[in-house]
C-alpha cells in the first residue's frame, strides 16, 4: 500500500451496510447536516475566545500535548509522556522539539484506527486543516508544514473558526470562584460569537483536598462573604450562581465517584464544615458532605433555574505514578460500577417530581442505560439522560445507548448531544459523528417499520439540535 494513500471519508460512513437503511440515513442526515452546533457542555478554555488574535501554538500543542485522549493510547503502548511533551510536575526533562513529538504521534497514529479519536482526527485533519493525505511516519513532517501554515492565517484565529463551525451557542466549565474575566472580555469586545459559563463548585465541596482551605479562602474573596460556617458558605455559593446565571449561565456541573444523595440537618452539615476547617474531616465526612451538597444544588436550581448535571462513576488519577510524576487528568480515570436507583432516591423523592428542575445525569457505566436510567428518566420529569461520554462517545458506544435508554426512555427524555471537549478544533467531527450515528439508529426504525418518515425527520432534528436547546434552555 502507498505511504501515501489519500484520507479515507465516505460520504455515508457509520452507516449501516444494508442499502435501504443506508439510503434512509443519508436522507435525514442531510436534512439535520447544515444545522447550527449548539455545545451545551464542553471544556474549551474561555480565554481562547477573548482575545480575537489568539492564536493555538504548534500542531503539537493543538493536538497532542493538552489531549488525553491521544496520549493515553500511545502511553499504553510504550510511548513515554515525556516523548510527548507532556509537562512534569518536577520540572523534569520532557521532549522540546515539536516536530519530533508529532513524528512520534504520527508513526503510532495506527493504533487509533476504528477508535473514535481516529475518527475524529481524521475528518478534522481534512474538513478543517484541508489535509489530503493519510498520516503516517512517511507524510509526518509534510502535515506538520501544512498545519502550522494554517495556525499563521488569519481564518484560522478561534474566533473565525467559531463562525465557520456554525456554532450557536458555546458553554464552557468554570470554577466556582472563577472571576469569568475572559467571558466579560467577550461580552464587552462586541464580538457576536455566544460563549456561556457553566459552574462547577467540585473543588469547594471537596473537604478531603490538602487545597480545600485555600479553596474556601478564594470562594470568600470572590463572593465577598466571610466563610466560617456552612450557612456563609451555602450563601457564598448561592451568590456565586448568581453571578454566572447574570453572565449567561444557564447550567451547573457536578463530578463525583458516585451519585450517592443524603439530606444532612443543619446541625449535621455544621459540623461536618467546622471539622473540614480544623483539618479534621473523615471519608465517611466527605462521603456525607458531597451527598448534602448534590441535594443543596438540586434545591437551588429550583430556586434560580440552573439545569444541573452530574457525571459520575470515574475513579479519578488510577495510576499512581502518573499521577505523582504529572499531576492530576493525564488519561488514567477508568470508570466503575454505578448504582442509580438507591443513590438518587433521597433527592428525587425531595425533588425529581418538580417540574422546575432539569436533571441531567451522565455514567460511564452502561449496565445502568436500561437497568436504572431509562425508567429513571421516563418516569421523574425532572430527569434527562445526558449523551454517551467519555469512554463510550463512540460509534458503537452511541448505538448502544440509543438501543438501551429510547424504548423505556423515548428520545424525548434525553439531552441531545454535547462535545464534552478540550479540544475546540475538533467539535465539529464530534457532532458530525453524533448526527451521522442518530440517523443511522433513526433510519433502522423507519425500515423496520417503527416509525414514518415524517417522525423519522423530527426525531433526526430532535437529537441533532432541538434536544439540547431545550434541556439546557438555550
Amino acid at each position: 500500500m502507498s505511504t501515501e494513500a489519500p484520507l479515507f471519508l465516505p460520504e455515508d460512513r457509520y452507516f449501516g451496510p444494508d442499502s435501504r437503511q443506508k439510503d434512509v440515513a443519508l436522507q435525514l442526515y442531510q436534512a439535520v447536516a447544515g444545522l447550527p452546533l449548539v455545545c451545551p457542555h464542553g471544556h474549551v478554555d474561555p480565554r481562547l475566545l477573548a482575545d480575537p488574535d489568539y492564536q493555538f501554538g504548534s500542531p503539537a500543542e493543538l493536538f497532542i500535548i493538552p489531549d488525553h485522549y491521544v496520549f493515553r493510547m500511545l502511553y499504553s503502548r510504550g510511548v513515554p509522556l515525556e516523548a510527548l511533551g507532556i509537562p512534569r510536575r518536577d520540572g523534569g526533562p520532557v521532549e522540546q522539539d515539536h516536530r519530533k513529538i508529532w513524528q512520534t504521534f504520527a508513526e503510532h497514529f495506527y493504533l487509533f484506527r476504528g477508535t473514535p479519536t481516529g475518527v475524529w482526527l481524521t475528518q478534522e485533519l481534512h474538513q478543517v486543516f484541508g489535509i489530503e493525505k493519510k498520516l503516517t511516519a512517511d507524510t509526518a513532517q509534510e502535515i506538520y508544514d501544512q498545519i502550522e501554515a494554517r495556525l499563521a492565517e488569519p481564518e484560522f484565529r478561534p474566533r473565525r473558526l467559531f463562525e465557520r463551525f456554525n456554532i450557536e451557542v458555546l458553554c464552557t466549565t468554570d470554577a466556582a470562584t472563577d472571576t469569568l474575566e475572559h467571558h466579560q472580555a467577550i461580552r464587552t469586545s462586541g464580538w457576536q460569537g455566544q460563549v456561556r459559563p457553566t459552574f462547577r463548585p467540585d473543588a469547594v465541596y471537596n473537604i478531603l483536598s490538602p487545597d480545600w482551605p485555600a479553596q474556601i479562602e478564594a470562594l470568600s474573596r470572590v463572593s465577598g462573604i466571610d466563610i466560617h460556617s456552612y450557612a456563609t458558605f451555602t450563601q457564598a455559593i448561592e451568590a456565586r450562581r448568581a453571578f454566572f446565571k447574570e453572565m449567561g449561565a444557564t447550567a451547573t456541573d457536578h463530578a463525583a465517584l458516585t451519585p450517592y444523595t443524603e439530606a444532612l440537618s443543619a446541625q449535621e452539615a455544621e459540623a461536618i464544615f467546622q471539622r473540614a476547617l480544623k483539618g479534621q474531616a473523615t471519608t465517611d465526612d466527605h462521603r456525607r458532605f458531597i451527598a448534602n451538597m448534590f441535594m443543596e444544588m438540586a434545591r437551588m436550581s429550583i430556586e434560580d433555574g440552573l439545569v444541573m448535571q452530574m457525571h459520575v462513576g470515574s475513579d479519578r488519577n488510577h495510576n499512581a505514578l502518573i499521577a505523582e510524576r504529572f499531576g492530576p487528568d493525564k488519561g488514567d480515570d477508568i470508570p466503575i460500577a454505578t448504582e442509580f436507583t438507591r443513590n438518587l432516591k433521597p433527592l428525587l423523592n425531595r425533588y425529581g417530581n418538580d417540574p422546575r428542575l432539569t436533571l441531567v445525569l451522565f455514567t460511564l457505566d452502561e449496565s445502568t442505560y436500561s437497568r436504572e436510567l431509562a425508567p429513571l428518566a421516563g418516569h421523574y420529569p425532572a430527569l434527562r439522560l445526558g449523551p454517551p461520554w467519555w469512554f463510550h462517545d463512540s460509534i458503537e458506544g452511541m448505538n448502544r445507548y440509543l438501543s438501551s435508554v429510547t424504548e423505556t426512555a423515548g428520545i424525548y427524555n434525553t439531552a441531545g448531544f454535547n462535545d464534552d471537549t478540550r479540544a475546540f478544533p475538533s467539535i465539529p467531527a464530534r457532532h458530525d459523528l453524533w448526527r451521522r450515528v442518530a440517523c443511522n439508529w433513526v433510519a433502522g426504525l423507519h425500515v423496520r417499520g417503527i416509525v414514518d418518515m415524517e417522525d423519522a425527520h423530527q426525531m433526526a432534528r430532535a437529537l441533532a439540535y432541538d434536544l439540547a436547546k431545550e434541556t439546557y434552555r438555550l
